[in-house]
């Protein structure tokens, strides 16, 4: 949809957001009115280069020729059915899924939130029904952020954070521990603990990926323990980190893995894989979503996987990720660069806000954003090339130093 095509103003625009939605964002100071792989576009034509991708959504590119194409030509057969009848996109991607990564089972939800919460659901009823009434207890990790439905929140290790704030108490039987440190998580098992649910890489808590000791400690002490090892892969999944998985980085493989964002492409999509095993916890009537497994969403997300694997973009946010970090850490002020690939967080000293910092590369043209009091984070697409970096490190370089 154009502005032109509307009889408005950017303002007109604006004032109806105001006055009529409930907002919970802090918004960019634009219309986004198009966009095409590494860039954004204004409805006056201004060109913003996008560092964040919708929050590590288009990882092919804004508006990718074969997504579009995907979602223009499945919108023309078949948009939503349910789930009663076998659809083609679904049954497609499913099997492009399972075996792309290694795991035996789908399903499909339409978000990260969803796919979490029904990554708990799913270990909580497998405990329950395996072990009694109360085997359903999950250690998760402090400073994770797991979405804001009301399981995904409570597994959230913020106490302190918006999302939790404000709603009574949260939904029991979480515990959580330090993350990295495989004590604090030993320590925190129970009789009563099913699951641990972790981030290869802390995303919200500060880009933070986990060491090879920890995520391999965590999978031995599971084996051991009789546990099961739940990944949320929400950010990290679909080639962001350098590989397809995050969880391929370690040398292991989890018992159910969550993820959304890149897997569509643009698309709202979420799903959890897992094992045969633990998959039967789910049976009919115990979980189900109207709009899970959409054949729009599903043929997007299976044109997204295609192009994400014929490109080897996850070979490319590898490359580009060592390339850009390099530069990033001779930025003023900077105090540490942490990443895994494109999942890039950049951590200054306390005179820099990241928050300001984030304005300024808006006003620059440049599109990032800000965690916490002194962290930029960056999740660009992963079609970057090395004067997409050259251009984003100029620009924040300046951000930077019009704060010092």
């Amino acid at each position: 949809m154009r502005l032109k095509d509307t009889g408005l103003t950017e303002q007109d625009i604006k004032d109806k957001v105001k006055k009529y939605m409930i907002e919970t964002y802090e918004r960019f100071d634009f219309v986004a009115e198009t966009a095409k792989d590494m860039y954004m576009y204004g409805t006056d034509g201004a060109a913003y280069l996008d560092f964040y991708a919708g929050i590590a959504v288009n990882s092919a590119g804004n508006c990718n020729d074969r997504v579009v194409a995907a979602v223009q030509d499945q919108c023309k057969d078949l948009m939503q059915t349910f789930n009663y009848p076998y659809t083609i996109p679904q049954a497609l991607l499913a099997e492009k899924v399972c075996t792309t990564i290694g795991m035996d089972k789908i399903f499909f939800q339409n978000s990260g939130a969803e796919a979490n919460e029904a990554m708990i659901k799913m270990a909580r009823k497998y405990g329950v029904e395996k072990y009694g009434p109360h085997k359903y207890n999950i250690v998760t990790a402090k400073m994770s952020f797991h979405g804001r439905t009301f399981g995904a929140m409570s597994a959230t290790g913020q106490p302190d954070n918006a999302c939790q704030l404000g709603f009574g108490d949260m939904t029991p039987g979480f515990s959580y521990a330090d993350f990295n440190d495989l004590e604090s998580f030993k320590a925190a098992v129970n009789e009563n603990t099913i699951a641990i649910m972790v981030e290869p890489v802390q995303g919200e808590g500060g880009v933070y990926p986990a060491t090879m000791e920890f995520l391999t400690g965590l999978r031995s002490f599971c084996d051991e323990k009789g546990l099961l090892l739940l990944l949320d892969e929400v950010q990290t999944g679909w080639c962001r980190t350098g590989k397809i998985m995050s969880y391929m980085h370690y040398g292991i493989k989890p018992d159910i893995v969550s993820m959304a964002k890149a897997l569509g492409g643009g698309m709202p999509i979420g799903a959890i894989c897992a094992t045969a095993e633990v998959a039967k916890a789910f049976t009919i009537g115990s979980h189900g979503s109207t709009f899970g497994g959409h054949p729009v969403s599903c043929a997007a997300a299976l044109a997204e996987v295609n192009e994400l694997l014929d490109r080897d973009l996850a070979g490319n946010a590898e490359k580009m990720g060592d390339y850009f970090c390099k530069k990033l850490g001779t930025l003023p002020h900077v105090k540490e660069v942490r990443h895994q690939g494109l999942f890039i967080g950049v951590e200054f000293d306390e005179t820099i806000s990241g928050v300001d910092v984030k304005h300024g590369c808006f006003d620059r043209k440049l599109l990032i954003t800000a965690i916490g009091a002194h962290i930029i984070r960056m999740v660009p697409p992963l079609i970057l090339t090395e004067d997409d970096c050259d251009k984003a490190f100029a620009v924040i370089k300046e951000s930077v130093e019009a704060l010092s």
